[in-house]
């Protein structure tokens, strides 16, 4: 069978890494350690400093995305013409003669565009017109791929999960010194809307009474929900001070969080993925969490499981998750085999098969209709 040729886009690994940057990191190492597929990385950025071998769409990714939310050029096809396939790794793939397909990871933005920042309100408009004109999507989870199907018709989207990211050792002493020894629950991401925080921390009013050494750390950058979340925590009166914010964490600390925590909470209201899952079984920690989005299937039975929604509920599984042994127990071994389920090798096995499906397929479309 003949190698691919894949045109790469290595744009997420530049610049401050996001999940999806180690996400495509991670899956173009699994591709280059096989010999049926040849990655040609390429880049769109001006200002970034690759360090190997990538080629460099000399356009301004901002000027390029507004021209390609409206037409189809410039084209990329005079720098990728030796590829047999032009994959955008994160949400953007650029218009070309040759067959395309993108990686979407989760469709907030598509949902809720008012949440959504202009650049990625403007990325949703590229990826709508790609998919009008024959890009293939290769979607994270089932519930992205569903959710796909509702906001674009018409779209051929196939599910290839993505797999664990490392996680260090936790260090020896605890990086935020006042929560050694300290039983605690921890949330780690973006203080955003998406992530529910302000109904966690309401949950968590709810058991401070019957735990009263507990407290809840939320670990994450400042954004769109601080003034609710707040609020929240102004509304457990004198328990506020057991909500702690350390902001942005690095590895080592969240390693160390993971570890040491009674529980990770996981409320979002919606998820593509969701690393931190994952994250929690390589760590052993119970899980709780909503039964929003992705959250289900890449959970399994790792997680006490409830509607986003449902305050009462979630402070239940809370509770639950952190007085008793043979729950914890449980679920700390359902992790462990559900972790089993995903690996970099078998996501690298399907993706190169989803390749050969797009490079037999004729996506194109005729962009005068569009």
């Amino acid at each position: 069978m003949s190698t691919l040729r894949i045109g790469f886009d290595t744009s997420p690994l530049y610049g401050h890494k996001t999940g999806i940057g180690f996400a495509v990191e991670a899956m173009q190492g699994a591709l280059r350690r096989r010999t049926d597929v040849e990655l040609v990385d390429y880049l769109l950025s001006i200002r970034a400093r690759p360090t190997g071998p990538v080629r460099r769409l000399p356009l301004p990714a901002a000027i390029a995305h507004q021209c390609w939310s409206l037409t189809d050029h410039p084209r990329v096809d005079r720098w990728l013409r030796d590829v047999d396939i032009v994959h955008g790794t994160n949400y953007v793939v650029p218009p070309s003669s040759l067959p395309r397909l993108v990686s979407v990871y989760d469709c907030w933005f598509l949902r809720h565009p008012d949440d959504a920042n202009p650049a990625v309100r403007l990325a949703g408009k590229v990826l709508r017109r790609a998919v009008a004109t024959g890009a293939v999507v290769h979607a994270s989870s089932h519930a992205t791929a569903s959710a796909l199907r509702e906001f674009l018709p018409g779209v051929e989207v196939h599910t290839v999960h993505l797999a664990p990211l490392p996680l260090g050792a936790p260090p020896p002493v605890s990086p935020i010194p006042q929560l050694t020894g300290v039983p605690f629950i921890v949330a780690i991401g973006t203080l955003e809307r998406r992530k529910n925080l302000p109904r966690l921390i309401a949950a968590f009013g709810l058991i401070a009474a019957q735990e009263p050494e507990l407290q809840l750390v939320i670990a994450g950058s400042d954004g769109d929900d601080r003034d609710a979340i707040n609020t929240a925590v102004d509304a457990l009166g004198p328990h506020a001070n057991r909500v702690m914010f350390t902001g942005r964490v690095d590895e080592a600390a969240r390693s160390w969080l993971l570890h040491h925590a009674r529980v990770l909470a996981y409320p979002s209201l919606d998820e593509g993925f969701g690393f931190p899952l994952l994250d929690a079984m390589q760590a052993g920690v119970p899980i709780v969490s909503s039964s929003a989005g992705s959250i289900p299937e890449v959970a399994g039975d790792a997680a006490l499981l409830s509607s986003a929604t449902d305050v009462m509920a979630l402070a239940g599984n809370l509770q639950t998750a952190v007085a008793s042994p043979s729950v914890r127990a449980h679920l700390v071994a359902s992790g462990r085999e559900q972790l089993g389920q995903f690996s970099w090798e078998r996501c690298a096995d399907e993706m190169v098969q989803l390749y050969r499906h797009v490079a037999a397929g004729n996506n194109q479309v005729n962009t005068e209709q569009v």
